[in-house]
């Protein structure tokens, strides 16, 4: 989380270091309408400075992943500069259509318009001057149309679907604002860095957008596949299902996820995958639980014999820190990178001596069983926990059970709640905040 606060607030200071080195919100014979003038192009470069980099956030970068932590961190700073961004635009908007308000109510007097004298302009400033109205008209009824998608990406009961296609309609809306954007910035700003740095951003963020339209995000990562086998445990309301892949995988690392799409109408959905890669064998093996309207369809909808894209693999989550004891805690459905990496380690030499801990609220003795001989294959040490069974799982019982906590890492997948107060239980009793590895699986 700190990266990702870190990239945020870096992001913000960097823009409006350069909006400084430009212009100032201190203007001379200050005023509230001489303030309003800059403030308003001050708000509006990092509206979409934001969003720009929000877009380009969207193409899923790979080479970005190891700085930020993996996808699911980027996708998080995605979230975050898109609430920003809307922050900005909101007083961007006030500070622009709520004086003209103000002044309509007789709150406000609007300065007289000075006489300019007749200035020599270029082609494109001409034009850009000419299309100045134009501009705040679009800008305006853009920002109200991205303020409600923004809102409705935010609502978690908004069905997946849905959201994945209003989602995509923000690409069409960015290169609106970008149009907004290059015809009312001031125009000085354009031979100084603020003016470079955006247009670089604004460039970027429409070729992203543009993408993003042509469902093109992830194209040369998509490789097809066809289910082969499906395993449901109902008492879980878990169903594992294993895809033979055509050739094109790159191979992945235990730990790592990837977008399944099995229908098209429906979209690209985030997978943690839970086999290790034998490239002898080709085949991909998902576990995922019935949690929400799509997942609970799956047991439905697939067949084996079906056609599926799979895009990946993405994520950092691949339990690699030079530390020779682990502490893994699967919670519920977040066991599934765990299973993958018992796989790899039961396949692979190795001399780290880990700790699993699952806590479950639901229990199936063949799904235990699996894991158990998982476990025990890998030379793991299971600690099983059942809710109303066992009791809860905190950071009190684990340092009971692993005496030589204070020497390993922790990795931990589930309700991204019990997570953070693992973490601040541990960091509160003295391990390094940088061992206590995370996985924030929630895409929007």
């Amino acid at each position: 989380m700190k990266r990702i606060q870190f990239a945020l607030v870096a992001i913000l200071l960097v823009l409006t270091a350069l909006w400084l080195a430009a212009d100032t919100l201190r203007p001379e014979a200050f005023s509230y309408f001489s303030f309003r003038t800059v403030f308003v192009q001050y708000s509006g470069v990092l509206a979409i400075g934001l969003m720009s980099i929000a877009m380009l956030l969207a193409l899923r970068p790979k080479w970005l992943e190891p700085h930020l932590d993996g996808l699911d961190k980027m996708y998080r700073l995605h979230k975050w500069l898109g609430i920003t961004a809307l922050v900005w635009a909101v007083l961007h908007w006030w500070w622009a259509k709520g004086t003209k308000w103000m002044v309509g109510w007789g709150w406000l007097e609007k300065p007289a318009r000075k006489g300019h004298a007749a200035e020599a302009m270029g082609s494109i400033e001409a034009w850009l001057r000419s299309q100045r109205g134009l501009a705040e008209s679009v800008g305006e009824w853009t920002f109200y149309l991205t303020a409600v998608l923004i809102v409705l990406a935010l609502v978690h009961r908004f069905p997946y679907h849905l959201f994945v296609k209003t989602h995509k309609v923000l690409a069409l809306a960015y290169l609106a604002l970008a149009y907004h954007s290059v015809v009312l910035t001031k125009s000085d700003y354009w031979t100084q860095p603020v003016g470079v740095v955006l247009a670089l951003l604004l460039l970027g963020g429409s070729v992203a957008a543009v993408l993003a339209l042509a469902g093109r995000i992830g194209a040369g990562r998509k490789v097809q596949g066809r289910i082969e086998t499906l395993t449901e445990y109902p008492a879980l309301r878990v169903l594992q299902t294993t895809v033979a892949l055509e050739a094109g995988w790159p191979g992945h690392a235990a730990g790592q996820f990837a977008f399944v799409t099995s229908d098209r109408a429906e979209g690209a959905h985030p997978y943690t995958i839970a086999s290790a890669w034998n490239p002898t064998e080709g085949r991909l093996t998902f576990i995922t639980k019935a949690l929400g309207d799509h997942t609970s369809r799956l047991r439905e909808r697939l067949k084996p014999g079906m056609p599926v894209t799979v895009e990946g693999p993405y994520g950092c989550f691949t339990f690699e820190d030079g530390l020779q004891h682990h502490i893994w805690i699967g919670a519920g459905i977040g066991i599934t990178p765990f299973v993958a990496r018992l796989k790899h380690r039961a396949a692979h030499p190795h001399t780290r001596t880990v700790d699993l801990f699952h806590p479950t609220a639901d229990y199936e003795q063949a799904a235990i069983d699996q894991l158990t001989a998982d476990a025990a294959a890998a030379d793991v040490r299971l600690h099983l926990l059942v809710d109303g069974q066992d009791g809860r799982l905190n950071g009190e019982r684990i340092r009971a059970a692993v005496p030589q906590w204070r020497s390993a890492s922790i990795w931990f997948c589930g309700p991204a709640g019990f997570g953070q107060a693992l973490r601040e239980d541990f960091c509160a009793h003295g391990l390094p905040p940088e061992r206590f590895h995370q996985e924030l699986f929630q895409m929007r």
